[in-house]
């Protein structure tokens, strides 16, 4: 095919698209036309792909007919109303779905972090591997408590977040292969036992949990989560129930991505609380209540809100129009 000779045979009609989508307001003719002109013009974009490929030309084509259906299907405009619905119905309900998922991992999570402390510190050749002498007493004598005082509190509370939020998300999207968020959840829970066996060597573990413990009840918290949702994503492959695999699949995934929406809001919290509250001057005490509050007004959020909307059919699923329509399926 001439690529030349074709786009200048149909350039009229491109341009006269262009025109008509850059319009104001349309006559019913003229909306009419548009749409023939859309549809046109998208079978010539499909034409040139296939017959003679020309980069700059599909380009180009692609741009005027994507900005034509833009004018005709409209845009959706994120509301007010939308808003609610997410936070006050769609997150909740999400959470309350994966809560016994979340438990599930929680209790694993603290029996493995448990295994590995008491391990660590009662065979010599597993406190050697952690590290040399001087270097676990650096650890515990600074190193584990200048972490928290290191850098500037906004930029502490940003690197936090951002790590943290990877984190959670890379457990939910990467759900489907069972083995990565399996993997991860077992690193953190190594970490956190190797230094709690660290700190109760050197007879400092009043010192881990009270430095640990104002952001780490919200924020291993919302680590489980993660990790209960992408497990939870894992069985759904394994057991998609009446519906097929691909649907229940899509379902849940897309179900998931609310959870980590959610808990990119939750870390936010928990990495402020980490850079402002836990390095604070002020009684231990006071952190705590901080600590537990968070994680309190997070379960708060998942159980009463999260079952008043699952009991009103929510699932944290996107409504049909955002969604798209499926299939139907024979049950």
């Amino acid at each position: 095919m001439d690529i030349d000779a074709y786009a200048a045979a149909h350039r009229d009609q491109w341009d006269r698209l262009d025109e008509l989508t850059r319009r104001r307001r349309l006559t019913g003719a003229q909306a009419d036309e548009l749409v023939s002109l859309y549809r046109a013009s998208a079978g010539h974009l499909s034409r040139i792909r296939t017959g003679a490929p020309d980069p700059e030309l599909i380009v180009e084509v692609s741009a005027r007919v994507a900005a034509a259906r833009g004018r005709i299907t409209g845009t959706r405009e994120t509301r007010m109303s939308d808003l609610v619905r997410f936070w006050l119905r769609s997150a909740p309900a999400a959470l309350y779905r994966v809560r016994w998922w979340t438990v599930g991992v929680m209790i694993a999570e603290i029996a493995i972090a448990v295994i590995i402390a008491v391990w660590t510190l009662r065979s010599p050749e597993a406190m050697s591997a952690v590290g040399t002498p001087q270097e676990r007493d650096d650890y515990a004598r600074s190193m584990f408590e200048s972490y928290y005082t290191r850098y500037e509190p906004s930029d502490f509370a940003v690197q936090v977040w951002t790590n943290n939020a990877r984190i959670a998300a890379v457990c939910v999207a990467s759900g489907i292969t069972g083995i990565l968020p399996a993997y991860m959840l077992f690193i953190n829970a190594f970490s956190v036992g190797k230094a709690a066996a660290i700190m109760a060597d050197h007879d400092a573990l009043g010192l881990f949990f009270a430095l640990i413990t104002p952001h780490g009840l919200l924020e291993l918290t919302c680590i489980f989560i993660a990790g209960g949702a992408g497990l939870r994503l894992f069985w759904t492959l394994l057991a998609p129930g009446p519906r097929s695999r691909g649907a229940a699949l899509a379902a849940e995934g897309r179900a998931l991505i609310t959870v980590a929406v959610t808990l990119t809001a939750a870390l936010a919290v928990a990495g402020l609380i980490e850079a402002f509250v836990t390095p604070a001057q002020i009684p231990w005490s006071i952190k705590l209540v901080v600590g537990v509050l968070a994680v309190i007004v997070l379960w708060a959020y998942t159980l009463v809100l999260g079952r008043r909307a699952v009991l009103a059919g929510q699932t944290g699923d996107l409504v049909e129009e955002e969604a798209g329509a499926g299939l139907a399926e024979t049950g």
